[in-house]
């Protein structure tokens, strides 16, 4: 599949079947995630792959409203990073992120980014922080972001080029030596 035909197939999915993700798949889409790049090539991204259904429930109530697809996926990644190492770990988290979730468009898995940074659970938990402590992830890391993915249940029409906002495109600007 061409670049720009996975970037119009790419849809946020909620439900999954629940069908095991092929390793293969999962692979793929970890890999994707460490090749996304980083601001000075720091790389502070840490990438932990939940398939254990325990796990995942935790983790679908781990912020108010918003992650509880997790609990009916068959994995997801969360994506911690160190800003010890990289004062750029939101924006790198999140390229890696994106990265994945094209990737899972790619190979025909559904997918959805579950926002976890500055979120908080129902009983006013910092979403973060209940994340690093149900995977047991060190004090310093940040979690930008989850990526749930699964076998979809549901299927979602591709974004077509001409329904894109070209009048947010701004061409006005040269530069003349």
């Amino acid at each position: 599949m061409e670049l720009m035909e996975v970037m119009l197939k790419r849809r946020s999915i909620r439900r999954y079947t629940d069908e095991k993700i092929p390793e293969e798949k999962l692979d793929k889409v970890l890999q994707a995630g460490l090749l996304a790049p980083t601001s000075m090539d720091r790389r502070p991204c840490e990438f932990y792959a939940v398939t254990d259904k325990e796990i995942l429930k935790k983790l679908a109530s781990v912020k108010k409203a918003g992650a509880a697809m997790l609990e009916e996926s068959a994995a997801a990644v969360v994506v911690a990073a160190d800003p010890d190492k990289a004062d750029t770990w939101i924006e790198d988290s999140s390229i890696a992120l994106t990265y994945m979730h094209l990737m899972a468009a790619d190979q025909g898995l559904g997918s959805c980014w579950i926002q976890l940074h500055m979120r908080q659970s129902a009983d006013g938990i910092d979403a973060e922080e209940n994340a690093r402590s149900i995977l047991s992830l060190p004090e310093r890391y940040r979690i930008v972001g989850i990526l749930s993915l699964g076998i979809p249940a549901e299927s979602k029409p591709p974004k077509t080029l001409d329904k894109l906002e070209y009048e947010k495109t701004h061409r006005r600007f040269s530069v003349r030596y």
